[in-house]
Formats: C-alpha cells, sequence, structure tokens
C-alpha cells in the first residue's frame, strides 16, 4: 500500500458551521480534568495546531498570545490542542489567564472529536493531522473553521473575525431568552414562611455537589465553587404536601411545553445562600454524572424577597438572569448550564423531576454512587473559567446575616398526579433535622388526581 492510499483511507471527522461542538473532559494547562461544557457562554477560539515545534504551529500560537487583548474569559476565549508531549515539557506553550489555555491530547481524544486527527488512526503509528482554527458560539455550537494556509493567511483572516463578532448576548442578531418556565404562585405565602421557619429552627448543613471521581460519583465540597446550606424535609406529611404542588402546579406546564410528564421528585430541601457565607454556585449542569443522569427537571421555588443577589442565569442564552418572587417557581432542564449569582441572603425549596424510565436508569447507574464521604478540595483544585456575571467565591454585599430561601426538586416522568391536602392538615416537623427518613419508595409522586388543594 502506497503511502498515498494510506493517506486515502484516513477517516477524519468533519464538523461544519452549526454542528454541536462534542463535550469532553481533558487535562489542560490549568486543570487536570477540564469539563469543557463548563466554557459555554462566551465565544471560543480552539486552536488544533498539533505540535509548536513545527514551524505553523509556533506561528498559530504566537497570533494568539499577539492578539491577547481579544482572549479575556468574558467575550472570549482560546483553547489550544497539543498532541505533542515536549509542548508541555520544554514549556513551548504556555497558559496566560484570563483568556488562553491548552488541552494536553497525547493520546488525540480530542482532536479525533473535532476532525484534527484521524478516527480510525491506530495507537502509536504515525498519522497524518489536519491543522485548523473552530471558532464556536457561545452556545457550543460551530460557527467557523479556518483551516491552516501554506502562507499563513489563516492567522489574520481568525483574528480579524474573532475582533467582529458581535456581543455575546446578541451573537445571532438579538437576544435569545433561555428556555425556562416561571410559574406564578405554586406555594402560598403562609407554605412559604412555614418552610422558612423550619429552616431557621433546624438550620442546615453544607451541601456540596456531585463529581465522577475513580468511577465513582462523590459528594465534593469546594466553597469556591459553591457555598449553600440546606435543610432536609422529613416530615412524610409534608413532603406529601409538597409533592401535591408540585403535581397540581408545576406538571401542567412541563406537560404542556415539554411534551414530558413528571412522576417522580427526588430531594426536598430548603436551601439558604446567605451573605454571611458568601452563597452563591458557580456555573455547572445537574446530570453530567451517572449519580445524577436520571434527573430531567430542577425546579426551583423562591421562598422569600427580601434578599439581593441569587438569580438564576442561564450562560448559553447570555447574561439574562431570572429572580422568581415568593412562591414562583423557575423550571428548567437539568443539562443546561446554570448558576447562582452571590447572595445578600434567601431561602429556596430545590427539587428534581423525572419520570420511570429516568428511575431504571438511576437504578442501573446506583452501583457507581460512592455510598458515604465526602470530598473536600481547595478552590486551586477546581479551576474553571469564570462566567460572565458571577462575582467571586465571597461577596460582601448587603445586610449581614440577610439570606435567600428556595426549595429545590427533580421530578420524575409519569401520569398526572395531585395530592388532597386541606389547610387542617399543616404539617409539623416530627424528625431531628438531617437524619434520612425511610419511606416506601418515598421519590414516587402519588397517583391520584384531586381538583383541591
Amino acid at each position: 500500500m502506497t503511502a498515498a492510499t494510506a493517506l486515502d483511507q484516513l477517516a477524519f471527522r468533519n464538523l461544519l458551521p452549526g454542528d454541536p461542538a462534542p463535550w469532553f473532559r481533558q487535562r489542560s494547562s490549568n486543570n487536570p480534568n477540564f469539563a469543557f461544557d463548563s466554557a459555554a457562554g462566551r465565544y471560543i477560539v480552539m486552536c488544533f495546531f498539533g505540535t509548536a515545534s513545527h514551524p505553523a504551529g509556533q506561528a498559530a500560537v504566537e497570533a494568539a498570545q499577539a492578539n491577547r487583548d481579544l482572549f479575556d474569559d468574558e467575550k472570549t476565549s482560546f483553547f489550544g490542542v497539543s498532541v505533542d508531549p515536549q509542548d508541555e515539557q520544554m514549556g513551548r506553550v504556555q497558559a496566560m489567564l484570563p483568556g488562553i489555555r491548552y488541552f494536553w491530547d497525547f493520546e488525540g481524544t480530542v482532536g479525533r472529536l473535532y476532525g484534527a486527527v484521524p478516527e480510525n488512526a491506530n495507537p502509536g503509528d504515525p498519522v497524518s493531522l489536519r491543522c485548523f482554527w473552530m471558532v464556536l458560539d457561545p452556545m457550543l455550537r460551530v460557527r467557523a473553521v479556518f483551516p491552516f494556509k501554506p502562507d499563513g493567511s489563516d492567522r489574520r483572516e481568525v483574528m480579524e473575525y474573532v475582533r467582529a463578532l458581535p456581543p455575546v448576548e446578541r451573537f445571532i442578531g438579538f437576544e435569545i431568552p433561555a428556555p425556562v418556565l416561571i410559574i406564578p404562585d405554586v406555594f402560598e405565602p403562609d407554605l412559604c414562611r412555614h418552610l422558612i421557619g423550619l429552616y431557621e429552627q433546624h438550620g442546615g448543613e453544607e451541601s456540596g455537589f456531585m463529581r465522577e471521581v475513580n468511577g465513582k460519583t462523590v459528594g465534593v465540597q469546594d466553597p469556591s465553587f459553591k457555598r449553600r446550606k440546606d435543610y432536609h424535609i422529613e416530615d412524610p406529611e409534608l413532603v406529601r404536601h409538597l409533592q401535591g404542588r408540585i403535581i397540581r402546579r408545576v406538571n401542567p406546564e412541563i406537560e404542556k411545553v415539554h411534551f414530558f410528564t413528571p412522576t417522580r421528585m427526588e430531594r426536598n430541601i430548603v436551601s439558604c445562600y446567605a451573605v454571611e457565607d458568601g452563597g452563591h454556585f458557580r456555573a455547572h449542569r445537574d446530570n453530567t454524572t451517572k449519580g445524577t443522569a436520571h434527573r430531567r427537571f430542577a425546579v426551583s421555588i423562591n421562598l422569600n424577597s427580601e434578599f439581593e443577589g441569587g438569580e438564576l442565569s442561564f450562560p448559553e442564552y447570555g447574561p439574562r438572569s431570572y429572580k422568581a418572587p415568593p412562591g414562583a417557581a423557575v423550571v428548567f432542564s437539568c443539562p443546561l448550564l446554570h448558576a447562582v449569582s452571590p447572595v445578600t441572603g434567601g431561602r429556596a425549596f430545590l427539587p428534581f423531576l423525572y419520570d420511570e424510565e429516568a428511575a431504571k436508569l438511576r437504578e442501573r447507574n446506583s452501583a457507581f454512587v460512592a455510598e458515604v464521604g465526602v470530598i473536600r478540595r481547595a478552590p486551586r483544585d477546581l479551576e474553571v473559567v469564570a462566567n460572565r456575571g458571577l462575582l467571586p467565591a465571597r461577596a460582601d454585599c448587603g445586610r449581614s446575616g440577610t439570606r435567600a430561601s428556595s426549595v429545590t426538586t427533580c421530578v420524575r416522568e409519569r401520569g398526572q398526579t395531585s395530592e388532597r391536602l386541606g389547610d387542617e392538615d399543616r404539617p409539623r416537623l416530627a424528625l431531628p433535622a438531617w437524619r434520612s427518613l425511610v419511606l416506601r419508595d418515598p421519590d414516587r409522586l402519588p397517583v391520584a388526581y384531586s381538583a383541591e388543594p
């Protein structure tokens, strides 16, 4: 077989403008396990230069550095992709924060996804690389591709293109609203006050977030990424009361807009973002681990309004933020990148919703969930791209001691359901805080529908 014939048989993936860019995790110049999807919300310039030992690769790296003003992590970020271990070992390319980073793609994993490395290349064999620039929009979709040219004019063309890009919030010519539902009057004022009272009475414990570590889904605490305290509701009567409100007032909107019927609700917590803790939650997605892959919709119901900050934002769709009035719900799909801005105080009810198929997935993935333990990491171990509109982890803004309260829930799918609870059934907390309440299939939403609250 001739060299030309072998080259013809190489299969490269071909991403075109309009295609979604593949997500991946890869070691980078600043993070041992960089989650690329977390960089959404800004333009991304990727440069598959192969190796900086080659004159064309070195010139591409120098072009990015020479246009340093373009890459600020607010409007645009640059990611170079190297397949040469000596680029790292010899320091031929180095990060320049904010804005300029490099992926160490020595196995060609990222290159295969994006079409720089042949998909059918055998490990260890010499391969023919395709070198090019790729510009992604804030939704991580391909916007433009600039192949390397023999005369190097691609470098000037891509920098001129990036400099002329419109503002992030108008990247297609007008602002795009995030695909979220705003549902008023899900909880009555008395119920909001009752839930806040439970938190004030029993307090909350620091909550973390889920990460994949050595093949297991484990809880991680990193105050630079998230600061929030949660109180777990343990009274079964109160849980049923809350489920009834979700069934009657949230499910119909989800069914109407998304043609999806939740049947299960995970997690019943009253959450508090407190100013004294610098309460916040940096940009994240809610179902990126095996232990959370079953989640379909997140529900955030504010319980009070006497606070500033604590607004939900969805960076992929621009900097606009959302703050519902007390008792109203913000409902969104769990794969959406979202963040909570630093708070001067507030509380919320925050469940997740899913369906029977997702329940089967959760059961299958249960083997990958760590039984106990929380990993605590120093802030430097979890470097992420700063998201537009987010402040540092601690924010001294507003009155000390003021808090934001909300309830968070997860919904899973099934038939339309509701619960009948009258005012005379006002629940009382019966179990100590943070004890696990063992119920028979506690996540399943009741199936009997009632026309009365």
